[in-house]
């Protein structure tokens, strides 16, 4: 099945099975952001092997999170799971005292109907510490979306938006419509005067601290992050606030902010790559009257700053199997590079939270004069691999399940959920992208070189070694 947008972009739909991480995976970076809570995952023992294989954190370390393992008694039923959980929340709360805590329900959670959402608010009010369930289980399309579901309950906990008494529900429609124009006196002022901007995807602080940064170039201050650092600090959500997110995967907490929090969402490219990041500012500017300010001339600096790596991938070709929903943007951003992208796997597709995204790709590619690569949503890896045979690209990025497989193959490959975990947000991190990418790449040609050096050495030592 395959469908068309405006005759450039090809969808297609295949039916293949999804091989991607488990969404519990998001504890491992979520309970990082969010210092003062904490984790508890309901789950089985193969819950528990995976994330201590997956997070790697020793037991003196003492992390915040933890396993509420079930057994054969919770599963048939004889156990009673309230009694359970009780004690295990009484215990955390004694000592580690999180301001939050969140319950990671997992697929047997699903199987068995454990009512997690019946079960939380009672326990709340009598333990005192907030209690959210989130449903990140191996039902998802990708591991990635187990954050998305994260922040999609925890909107639900945001503080209502107050605006200052007097102002009235036509003043904010006003607002809307009106934006505030950029003010002249810049000098004397550190912020344009608008209506409230909260971002939403986890990042780590120093990616936190380089967007706000270039918004406050842009005289835009942002009101708050979703999530924060502390859940005391949630943001305020409502009416007459802009949301913006900055990974491809938030997808559902998107849908939260607009049809639950009646807020405002500003579509947009992710801040990925500096054609991205700028892309991304430039779209949140003009929401709030304000015009965009020296972008262009910080892009080109930044990809000048590439050019060593640039010279590494210009005309190297990349395949993307699918697996943690950033494929779209990372292909915009290799193909701005000046690599060919023979195809774009990924596991799930938002076409509307990832319109301007899909149409900043479209721009990149006409630009770069080179055909509009085939997207395709739940790929076969059957049908994806006798493509690879065909087309033979120089890397392939794809799951850890078949990085060894296609290396033994000749292909170049990069496991994908190493970009989830690195920084790639921001003007400052396209070089870490692009050390990602040519890592493998780099490796093969040395190898080459090294195999024409021992063929070379052999060869001589032959001809030297031959009586005559």
């Amino acid at each position: 099945m395959s469908t068309k947008i405006d005759e450039t972009i090809t969808f297609e739909c295949e039916t293949g099975n999804y091989h991607t991480f488990c969404p519990i995976s998001c504890v491992s970076w979520l309970y990082q952001k969010i210092e003062d809570s904490f984790f508890l995952v309901v789950g089985t023992k193969t819950c528990g092997y995976f994330l201590q294989n997956a997070l790697g954190v020793m037991i003196f370390a003492e992390p915040r999170y933890a396993m509420a393992e079930l057994e054969e008694g919770d599963i048939s039923a004889h156990l009673n799971d309230y009694e359970e959980l009780k004690t295990l929340c009484i215990r955390i709360r004694k000592d580690r005292d999180p301001s939050v805590i969140i319950w990671i329900g997992t697929c047997t959670t699903e199987i068995i109907k454990m009512d997690l959402e019946g079960m939380a608010p009672k326990l709340e009010y009598e333990i005192g510490v907030p209690i959210l369930v989130a449903r990140a289980n191996g039902l998802d399309y990708a591991f990635t979306q187990g954050e998305d579901t994260v922040l999609a309950v925890m909107a639900h906990r945001c503080p209502e938006q107050e605006f200052p008494i007097g102002e009235s529900k036509e003043t904010k429609t006003k607002t809307k419509l009106f934006p505030f124009p950029l003010l002249k006196e810049k000098k004397l002022v550190e912020y344009a005067n608008h209506p409230p901007l909260v971002i939403f995807g986890s990042l780590p602080s120093n990616l936190v601290s380089q967007l706000d940064t270039e918004l406050r170039r842009q005289f835009i201050k942002v009101s708050g992050w979703l999530p924060a650092q502390r859940y005391a600090d949630l943001p305020s959500l409502g009416d007459g606030v802009y949301v913006c997110g900055v990974n491809p995967f938030l997808s559902r907490t998107a849908t939260t902010l607009i049809r639950r929090k009646k807020c405002e969402l500003i579509v947009a490219p992710f801040p990925i790559g500096p054609d991205g990041t700028r892309a991304w500012i430039e779209r949140i500017c003009p929401v709030f009257g304000i015009e965009a300010q020296s972008l262009e001339e910080r892009e080109e600096r930044i990809w000048e700053s590439l050019k060593d790596y640039l010279d590494l991938v210009r005309g190297k070709s990349v395949f993307f199997m699918g697996d943690n929903l950033l494929e779209i943007s990372l292909a915009r951003f290799l193909i701005r590079c000046g690599m060919i992208v023979y195809e774009i796997g990924i596991p799930y597709m938002d076409k509307r939270y990832q319109a301007a995204e899909l149409a900043l790709l479209k721009d990149t590619c006409i630009r770069m004069c080179i055909p509009i690569p085939r997207i395709v949503e739940k790929p076969d890896n059957s049908n994806q691999i006798r493509r690879m045979r065909e087309l033979q690209p120089d890397l392939a990025i794809t799951g850890m399940a078949h990085a060894n497989p296609l290396g033994a193959r000749g292909i170049g490959t990069k496991w994908s959920v190493e970009f989830t975990f690195a920084q790639i947000h921001g003007f400052a991190n396209a070089r870490d992208v692009l050390e990602l990418v040519t890592r493998p790449l780099r490796r093969n040609e040395n190898l080459d070189n090294l195999d024409r050096t021992t063929l070379v050495r052999n060869n001589n030592e032959f001809y030297t070694s031959t009586p005559r």
